[in-house]
């Protein structure tokens, strides 16, 4: 009965890269927002660390990452007994559909991909293949599980749309293989923008310090750095295009406490930036601190992720086998008789 029911729900797939510590939009913008899905959805959550080696990684830094990531993944509230939560390289069948997918792609399509632009700009010396395919194999991890629903900031689009265009293609070529998946924008809090640039997006990899808040920030570094957080010179509390650090404050402040833009608004009116700062600051600080609390904890137990992880890449595995080896007899690849 309980298959049943897995069978007849919408299929949800995301992921997020082990590189470095994740920053407070990555959490609200992505892993939070997961936790309400997994009861409603299949879904299929990765830890995405052959996206990582497009650019340079430390080998062991980039195995210690991706145990802290499963580890935060489930102190944030993700369920391994709803979800699939796995690492995408114990998955063999992320790369072989990666490989299928490349040859119903265009290289044009993917020197215009942003991401590869951007990337190409800030590591000149190491513009590799991978760098340039990265959004076919996101297109493959997608795929492969028939994924309907692809959870993205507004700001990500790009990726799932050019998913969208290769399945349409395979199946056009092919005949009905893929489901052909959407887009689904988180809004509140899907896109927080940096303290020291509030019109560009926080980055966990800005090389300014004080411009990403990491959920590994302990309290005082929290609040030092929303205290440095840029806004101007006019001391209203109000968000508007024309005050993008206030704005991008109120956003956060919301997003933590789970109160409406007016209501923050309204709560801060006729207090000065200082008080407004510092309130921030405490808000984000106590909301990540059991998180922070729960990963040290299931960091100790390793056994148990370990065991996490591979039961969670056996359940995914079975989902990917059976399409890959679908796509497989589509395309006319020998399998026995």
């Amino acid at each position: 009965m309980e298959e049943t029911s897995q069978q007849n729900k919408k299929v949800v797939y995301s992921a997020v890269q082990p590189s470095g510590n994740l920053t407070i939009g990555n959490y609200v913008g992505s892993i939070r927002n997961w936790i309400d899905m997994q009861d409603d959805y299949t879904c299929y959550f990765a830890i995405a660390n052959m996206h990582a080696i497009t650019v340079r990684q430390d080998p062991a830094l980039l195995r210690r990452h991706t145990l802290e990531l499963a580890a935060l993944y489930i102190a944030c509230g993700l369920d391994p007994e709803k979800c699939a939560l796995y690492v995408q390289s114990m998955v063999p069948q992320h790369a072989e559909l990666c490989w299928t997918l490349n040859t119903v792609t265009y290289v044009g399509e993917m020197q215009r991909m942003t991401q590869f632009k951007d990337k190409s700009a800030k590591h000149a010396d190491n513009i590799n293949m991978g760098l340039m395919d990265y959004p076919v194999l996101m297109a493959a991890d997608i795929l492969l599980y028939l994924a309907d629903y692809v959870p993205v900031g507004a700001d990500q689009t790009q990726h799932v749309e050019i998913a969208r265009d290769i399945a349409i293609r395979f199946n056009n070529r092919f005949g009905e293989t893929f489901r052909v998946p959407e887009a689904l924008i988180v809004k509140q809090g899907a896109k927080i923008m940096s303290l020291q640039e509030p019109t560009k997006k926080m980055s966990k990899s800005d090389e300014n310090i004080n411009a990403s808040v990491y959920l590994s920030d302990d309290k005082d570094t929290v609040i030092r750095k929303f205290k440095r957080a840029v806004t101007d010179s006019d001391n209203r509390i109000v968000a508007s295009e024309e005050k993008p650090g206030v704005s991008n404050l109120l956003a956060i402040y919301c997003a933590f406490r789970g109160c409406t833009l007016e209501a923050a608004e309204k709560e801060f009116e006729g207090r000065g930036y200082g008080d407004f700062k510092l309130a921030v600051g405490e808000t984000v600080a106590d909301a990540i601190a059991p998180v922070q609390a729960e990963q040290k904890r299931l960091l100790v137990d390793k056994t148990y992720l370990n065991g996490v992880l591979k039961e969670g890449a056996e359940r995914a595995f079975k989902t990917a086998r059976r399409t890959l080896n679908k796509v497989y007899r589509k395309v006319g690849f020998y399998q026995g008789e």
